[in-house]
């Protein structure tokens, strides 16, 4: 790593764009042309802070006075970027021994660099992380204001991403959503990030869309549902929900013929939430009874036995009685199929990865930085789904069977 005590290598957002140039950035094209504009600068700081940091003094510095090597001048070098070529000098020192690492010898590509900042802002590093990282590995002073504002640029494609056609069907959608911090008008306040997952009919998973809210409402949701249909969404066989009040009826409404699966994973939850820990064990031994038994008759009677058997606790078990049209979908499917739509622990998967990047940040100064950190988080998280959902096959299969009419292979 480079000597803290050498002065580092500045690059600031004055250095590029001014700040009326930075105000016309209006579209994807403005974006391009100004990361073509950073790029090239940010690089040749990041090169000249490796050669620094390899001679062990700074430029112009008497430390470099018979110290057995020295800097040799530039050569010229061309490398193309995804929004064009670009032209670089490479730094080179007398006796031949520098290698440079941000642009290797032959490489003549350079994308991985110039999204290099927003990675780092992906997974999670705030603005002063990637500032003090870029200082501490290439000497380079890129300020904390200027990666704010090189990751702001990212809200052009969120949105155009938010906007994309969708599939016609989906066979299985999970509809789910966790709350952050946002400062509003100088309060702080809660805001519901709402996410939308879907199975498409390849069986790979397919996140629809992220939505932000006051809070989490059966009438909000009804116009995800809305905006997801007029995106291309014709139907959906499973929405799988957690116990929100009105949500079926917001399904029904957008999708009257989709079957409504309640997470019995909340379920269990909501019901064991204020039962004694002593008996908490026990009682979900008894509900367990309920969700595993192999038909709706059986899943019937073991909830009677479980009242039986928990007078005291009758009050919590009689939701499942109230819900049991939502709460049983899934008794109808053999197991493969009830696998994957018992539970809403697909959604709450992505949910956990979101919470993993946005821990460092406790409360968003807006809306947009949150949807922008979200998406950039997903953008991450759906590289690595390039599987079918275990035994997709078979799942399909059972699909096209109760569904002839919307399922053709």
């Amino acid at each position: 790593m480079p000597n803290k005590q050498q002065n580092p290598i500045i690059l600031s957002s004055d250095s590029v764009l001014s700040d009326s140039e930075l105000k016309k950035l209006k579209n994807l094209d403005d974006v391009s042309s100004f990361v073509k504009k950073l790029v090239a600068p940010t690089i040749q700081a990041m090169l000249e802070g490796e050669l620094q940091n390899h001679l062990g003094y700074p430029k112009h510095s008497v430390l470099g006075n018979r110290s057995g090597n020295n800097r040799n001048g530039h050569y010229k070098k061309t490398i193309k970027t995804g929004f064009g070529k670009i032209d670089i000098r490479i730094p080179r020192d007398r006796n031949g021994t520098y290698s440079p690492v941000a642009v290797k010898k032959h490489q003549t590509r350079a994308s991985d660099i110039e999204e290099r900042i927003i990675s780092m802002y992906a997974k999670g590093m705030t603005t002063r992380d990637i500032h003090s990282h870029m200082e501490d590995i290439y000497g380079v002073d890129v300020s904390a204001e200027m990666v704010s504002m090189i990751t702001d640029k990212v809200m052009p494609l969120v949105e155009e991403w938010q906007s994309r056609p969708l599939d016609s069907l989906y066979p299985v959608v999970y509809l789910d959503a966790l709350y952050f911090k946002v400062r509003d008008s100088g309060r702080i306040i809660n805001r519901a990030a709402y996410t939308a997952l879907g199975i498409n009919l390849d069986g790979k998973k397919d996140i629809l869309g992220i939505w932000a809210g006051e809070s989490e409402g059966a009438k909000f949701w009804a116009g995800v549902l809305n905006e997801i249909r007029n995106r291309g969404v014709n139907d959906i066989l499973i929405a799988c929900v957690d116990g929100l009040k009105g949500f079926s009826e917001a399904i029904s409404t957008v999708y009257p013929e989709t079957t409504v699966q309640q997470c019995i994973i909340h379920q269990v939850r909501n019901t064991t939430k204020y039962v004694s820990f002593k008996d908490r064990k026990k009682l979900c031994e008894s509900l367990r009874a309920i969700y595993s038994a192999p038909t709706e008759k059986a899943g019937l009677q073991a909830l009677k036995a479980a009242k039986e058997n928990w007078p005291k606790y009758a009050p919590y078990l009689r939701s499942w009685e109230d819900k049991w049209n939502e709460l049983s979908a899934f008794y109808a499917y053999p197991e493969e199929v009830r696998r994957i739509i018992y539970t809403t622990n697909a959604v709450e998967g992505v949910h956990r990865q979101f919470r993993k990047v946005t821990k460092t940040t406790s409360i968003f100064p807006h809306e947009e930085s949150l949807l922008k950190l979200l998406w950039l988080a997903q953008r991450d998280i759906t590289k690595r789904w390039n599987l079918p959902v275990r035994n997709w096959g078979i799942i399909l299969g059972q699909f096209t069977l109760m569904f002839p009419e919307k399922i053709k292979l």
